[in-house]
């Protein structure tokens, strides 16, 4: 079991909170809050050890640019592709802005 943590910048708070995916065999899930202004924090724990360089540079592609939504975001992986994290971290930031655009 691995812990890592990350922050990077990012644009105006997201706008709510959101659970995406499920922690099963290779799967994750993303929880997702509104964050501070201006920066997203990362908490990933993972149950595979050693990929600490994998994770930051994924992580630095999706954000990288600084152009998403400020949020404190965990996730809790089992395994899951670098193809299937993201999808969920893009699928919760799409879930937070449907869900507060309704509210």
């Amino acid at each position: 079991m691995e812990k890592l943590a990350f922050s990077f910048g990012a644009g105006q708070a997201a706008r709510s909170r959101t659970v995406t995916g499920v922690v099963s065999s290779g799967d994750l899930e993303v929880l997702l809050e509104p964050g501070a202004d201006g920066r997203t924090t990362v908490a990933v724990q993972t149950s595979v050890d050693g990929y600490g360089a994998t994770w930051t540079a994924l992580l630095e592609r999706v954000f990288g640019a600084g152009a998403l939504p400020a949020a404190r975001i965990e996730i809790n992986d089992n395994g899951a592709t670098p193809g299937v994290v993201r999808m969920r971290i893009e699928q919760a930031f799409e879930e937070a802005q449907q869900m507060g655009a309704a509210s």
